[in-house]
């Protein structure tokens, strides 16, 4: 037992959880890379990048009201990672495409006005508590974010091809969400961070097994590797 009522199991998952969830943030690189490389983006999507940095926001306002420095201090980590991602990817980005989807413009006044709008909430808004509020938001965040996911592996089935999932990504995305789950429903018991977490293992199991039953063989569609990252 640790701290004298909870299992060494779950301080060892509160221990690994954020070096969990570094692995997946640094998931991005290699494309970052080869962006750079090849100073163009492509037909890569704009969109994982700036949902990452809104993500990352919400949920270090979350941990940071909450006082749960294993929340706040990853999503910081989270949220300069992913602003380096979004920096790199905007400087050899078209200013408008149907790819990105829209404009450059349109993803930075969005992230602008859900950080503007977080800010108000913790500091203008007359909320009795507004932790709850922003988790909540958080969650809704993460449910739309995984429609993403759950689309890609629609198109797995149906062209019978797993090329698109990048096995080290959905093993390590299946290590971080159940990580958090177990923190989340054993140690800080916060609904809104083993909710969110157990759709992710959930997703990250399911392309797991169309991993395994496809293989990477059969014909794909134009599936994105970023289009399975969160």
């Amino acid at each position: 037992m640790t701290d004298g009522t909870k299992p060494a199991w779950v301080a060892l998952s509160k221990f690994l959880a954020p070096w969990a969830a570094i692995v997946v943030f640094s998931a991005p690189i290699p494309t970052i890379r080869a962006i750079e490389r090849d100073r163009s983006v492509g037909s890569l999507p704009l969109l994982p990048y700036s949902s990452m940095i809104v993500s990352s926001f919400l949920w270090l306002a979350y941990g940071a009201l909450i006082h749960e420095p294993a929340v706040w201090r990853t999503n910081t980590c989270g949220l300069f990672m992913s602003l380096y991602y979004f920096m790199r990817f905007v400087k050899h980005a078209p200013p408008k495409s149907p790819t990105l989807p829209g404009s450059v413009q349109d993803h930075s006044n969005a992230v602008l006005l859900i950080v503007l709008g977080t800010l108000a909430i913790i500091y203008v808004m007359p909320i009795e508590n507004p932790a709850h509020l922003i988790g909540n938001i958080a969650v809704i965040f993460c449910v739309a974010m995984f429609a993403s996911p759950l689309a890609a592996l629609k198109t797995v089935i149906q062209t019978k091809s797993a090329r698109s999932i990048p096995l080290p990504l959905a093993i390590a995305t299946c290590i971080n969400c159940g990580l958090w789950s177990i923190v989340g429903l054993f140690d800080i018991v916060d609904f809104n961070i083993y909710f969110p977490n157990l759709l992710g293992l959930v997703c990250g199991i399911a392309q797991l097994v169309l991993k395994l039953y496809y293989g990477s063989g059969g014909t794909e569609k134009g599936v994105s590797e970023m289009d399975l990252i969160i």
